[in-house]
């Protein structure tokens, strides 16, 4: 059987995720959709709100298995006995990143093979921080988000308040 593992922050969860993860589960045995707790970025969902929007989303494939998890993410492969650790690209700035990602994630655990899946076409454009940012701004989401996440998206918009930090981009 192969594993394989596709770590993120998923904050929140969106079609270019849900994507790679459902294309995953064709070429692979298992894929654990893994959320990551406490990566160096701010975040609008808990770990336990993330980790329950991505069940939801992936709940009619029972290839797919959500946990959560801290740490490095290769120790966590190899505690779930991941062969594998899947990847998403959507533009030539994601490759940079992921491909020094996947080199250091190989000297730390050369066993462990890192596949990166070209993000479909339409998905392109979509990050959690675009979501999240039109969100923030009063702007519709739903074809980007399942609609359970679009509706958690305007319960927390409308729970955080204008206090809330909204990054520039799509304000100018």
């Amino acid at each position: 059987m192969v594993r394989a593992l596709f770590p993120g922050t998923f904050d929140p969860i969106h079609f270019g995720h849900i994507d790679i993860a459902s294309r995953a589960s064709r070429m692979f045995d298992e894929v654990v959709m893994a959320v990551y707790d406490k990566p160096l970025k701010s975040l609008m969902f808990s770990p336990e709100e993330r980790m329950e929007l991505v069940k939801q989303a992936l709940d009619g494939n029972p290839k797919i298995k959500v946990t959560g998890y801290s740490g490095l993410t290769v120790e966590f492969a190899r505690q779930i006995d991941a062969q594998v650790i899947v990847r998403g690209l959507r533009v030539f700035s994601d490759f940079e990143l992921e491909f020094r990602m996947g080199l250091a994630n190989q000297r730390l655990a050369s066993d462990i093979e890192t596949v990166a899946f070209i993000t479909a076409e339409e998905h392109t454009f979509l990050s959690s921080s675009t979501v999240k940012e039109i969100a923030s701004l009063g702007g519709d989401v739903s074809s980007m988000v399942p609609a359970h996440v679009d509706e958690a998206l305007k319960k927390k918009v409308m729970n955080l308040g204008d206090g809330h930090a909204v990054p520039n981009a799509l304000r100018d």
